[in-house]
């Protein structure tokens, strides 16, 4: 049976040269990286080449790069560093009502710490309106925290826009950019971001590590207390193998950028028009334009999501109905939802994520089996066929 993998904003693939540095680390250079001996200078060779190797990718200075445990540990580190930072300043912190669970949750754990929270509503396309963030802040607001593209529907928020108007107001900004690294061009500095979370396993890399970019300057209260390691912002030895897979997929992702992007958009697009001329009833959602090259979120009338996903799973193919984390839910995406989707709309969408393994024939293989799932799904469905008398 064939075989096609359309879920690559959940995970993907680690890269073989990925994994052939992370051998040599984990047979090899195995030493732990704090020690002073030879063996703990090898493997402190390592993290610093790929500390390197990530900055190059994200236009950060390597002091800047703090490796985590992942990007939601990133995200935990950046928003409660920040709140237990600068209790004495404020208690305030602004977010979307479309970010990642991550981001979400934290900030839902640090209400009941005392803080108090704005959750900005979007658009129809799941975008921030920048307007509506220098409107929320206030002279208590401390941080703010926009991702730089989302996670299910795609949809690339104005994150320079928002940086400049907390730099403005002397705010501190956090981007969780976990998707958008290694698919949109990233300079930190040039968007004005304050900190930044990206992960491992996005980019072709291991599972398991991930990144909080930290301007210079800027202080975080840590979330992990021990030794002093990265600069005493996160205790504990480092996981060198992870780290160095990251490092090799940073520097693959910067390389091949341009031949990445410009195939994900060309199979994305492809998707996109078999499946529309094969479904009648389905729409588009997030951005028409403004959305990650390789993401395909779609809604079709009339079917339920979970069932098209376990029959399209019966054909070989995967792919979710929004994100990863929430996958065993039968709640409708927050995201659709706080787009203003209806429920009966939401409860039938899909998310298709392509990668650099997807081919043109993956493309007609899967608008085909969509199209006969969902003609068989819509035959049992008596709305489907209440509409069609």
């Amino acid at each position: 049976m064939r075989r096609v993998y359309l879920d690559h904003a959940a995970t993907t693939p680690v890269h073989p040269e990925v994994v052939e540095v992370m051998r040599h680390y984990m047979l090899q250079d195995w030493g732990n990286p704090s020690s002073i001996h030879s063996f703990g200078r090898e493997a402190r060779a390592g993290v610093d080449e790929a500390r390197a190797k990530v900055a190059a990718l994200i236009g950060a200075d390597p002091e800047e790069i703090v490796f985590t445990g992942g990007g939601t540990e990133a995200d935990n580190m950046a928003i409660k560093g920040t709140a237990w930072e600068l209790r004495n300043k404020g208690d305030h912190i602004i977010t979307s009502a479309v970010e990642h669970h991550a981001v979400l949750h934290t900030v839902e754990w640090l209400e009941k710490q005392g803080f108090r929270a704005t959750y900005l509503p979007v658009d129809e396309y799941g975008m921030v309106d920048p307007g509506d963030v220098e409107r929320a802040i206030t002279s208590s607001t401390i941080l703010v925290s926009i991702m730089a593209a989302n996670n299910e529907v795609g949809t690339v928020q104005p994150v320079a826009e928002i940086a400049r108007i907390c730099r403005e107001k002397g705010v501190r900004f956090h981007t969780d950019a976990v998707q958008a690294v290694g698919q949109l061009p990233i300079d930190v500095h040039a968007l004005g971001v304050d900190l930044l979370s990206l992960s491992a396993h996005k980019i072709y890399g291991p599972k398991g590590v991930g990144v909080l970019y930290v301007r210079r300057g800027v202080r975080l209260t840590p979330l992990l207390h021990g030794g002093a390691h990265e600069r005493k912002r996160r205790a504990g030895t480092e996981g060198v193998p992870g780290i160095v897979g990251l490092g090799k997929a940073a520097e693959l992702a910067r390389l091949q950028f341009d031949q990445r992007v410009e195939h994900y958009r060309r199979v994305r697009d492809l998707l996109w028009e078999r499946i529309r001329e094969r479904v009648p009833e389905v729409r588009l959602n997030g951005h028409p334009t403004e959305r990650l090259p390789n993401n395909l979120n779609l809604s079709v009338l009339y079917v339920e999501g979970e069932s098209m996903l376990l029959n399209l799973d019966m054909k070989g193919i995967a792919a979710s109905s929004g994100s990863a984390c929430t996958s065993g839910s039968l709640e409708p995406s927050h995201v659709l939802l706080a787009m203003g989707i209806p429920h009966e709309v939401a409860h039938g969408s899909l998310r298709m994520t392509v990668g650099v393994s997807t081919t043109e024939e993956d493309t007609a293989y899967v608008g085909e089996s969509l199209g006969e799932i969902v003609d068989r799904l819509r035959a049992m469905s008596p709305l489907w066929n209440a509409r069609v008398r």
